[in-house]
C-alpha cells in the first residue's frame, strides 16, 4: 500500500463524481477536496455558471497555488488525499506536470446521460463543458509518459458498488474499506459552496444509487454533442477496469 497517497479522480460533470467523493470521504484515513480548480477555471474563462461569483470568491483563483496544495501536506493529518477534479477545469496554460505525481483515475459515464443531466442544471452544454475531450487528452498524455491510468465506468459502479469499489481500490493499491459503501445523508463537510445548486440528489442519498434505466432521448441541439462525445466514451470504456 502506498503511504501519503494522492488520488486524482478525473471526470466531467454529472458523472457520479460527488457520490465517489462521498465514498472516499467515508473512510477515516482519507480527506477529500471538491473541485480544487473550479475558481481558477471560472476566473480564467469568465464563463457564466450557477453561483459563479460565490465560487470564485470562496476558492483559489491562482492555479499554481491550487497545484501546491494538491501536492502539499495532506490536510487533517490523514494518510490519503482524494481530489475530485473536473477535466474541463484544466485549461490550456495551467501546468499539468504535477499530474504524474498522482494516482490518476478517470471516471466516465455514457454521454447521453451526462448531457441530459447537465442540461437540467445549466442549459446548452457543449463538448467543452462535459469533459470527454479533456479526459482523452489527459489519458493520452499520461500514456505517453508511461504513467499508470485507471478508468472506471460509473454504470458498473451503480450495478455492483461493492465489487467495483473493491476493484478500484485494488487498482490503486488501496485496501478496501466497507465504509466506502455508505454515508450520511445531507452532504459532506468538504462540499464546495456550489453544492446547493448541483448536489440535490446525492444529498438525499446514503449510498450508491441502483443501476440506471434506458438511455435518455436527447433533443436535436444535443445530438451533435452526443455524436462527438460517444466515440471518446467508447474508447475509454474499452480500457475500463
Amino acid at each position: 500500500m502506498v503511504q501519503d497517497m494522492r488520488i486524482a479522480m478525473w471526470s466531467g460533470p454529472r458523472n457520479l463524481s460527488t457520490a465517489m467523493m462521498y465514498s472516499f470521504g467515508a473512510r477515516t484515513d482519507c480527506t477529500v477536496w471538491d473541485e480544487p480548480f473550479y475558481a481558477a477555471y471560472l476566473n480564467a474563462t469568465g464563463l457564466s455558471h450557477p453561483m459563479d461569483d460565490v465560487v470564485v470568491k470562496s476558492g483559489e483563483p491562482d492555479p499554481d497555488k491550487v497545484i501546491s496544495t494538491c501536492l502539499g501536506p495532506i490536510p487533517d493529518g490523514k494518510p490519503h488525499f482524494y481530489q475530485k477534479h473536473m477535466t474541463h477545469h484544466m485549461l490550456n496554460g495551467f501546468d499539468r506536470g504535477w499530474i504524474a505525481s498522482m494516482k490518476n483515475v478517470f471516471l466516465i459515464r455514457h454521454p447521453a446521460r451526462v448531457i441530459a443531466s447537465y442540461a437540467i442544471k445549466r442549459e446548452g452544454p457543449t463538448l467543452e463543458d462535459i469533459g470527454f475531450s479533456q479526459q482523452i487528452e489527459m489519458i493520452k498524455a499520461l500514456d505517453a509518459r508511461g504513467e499508470d491510468v485507471v478508468v472506471v465506468d460509473s454504470a458498473a459502479i451503480r450495478r455492483n458498488p461493492e465489487a467495483m469499489i473493491k476493484r478500484l481500490c485494488a487498482a490503486i493499491d488501496l485496501p478496501f474499506d466497507a465504509q466506502m459503501l455508505k454515508w450520511r445523508a445531507g452532504g459532506h463537510p468538504n462540499d464546495g459552496v456550489w453544492a446547493s445548486h448541483w448536489y440535490g440528489a446525492v444529498h438525499k442519498s446514503t449510498g450508491f444509487a441502483g443501476a440506471e434505466g434506458k438511455l435518455p432521448e436527447l433533443s436535436d441541439p444535443y445530438q451533435n454533442v452526443l455524436a462527438q462525445a460517444l466515440p471518446m466514451y467508447e474508447d475509454m470504456l474499452a480500457r475500463a477496469i
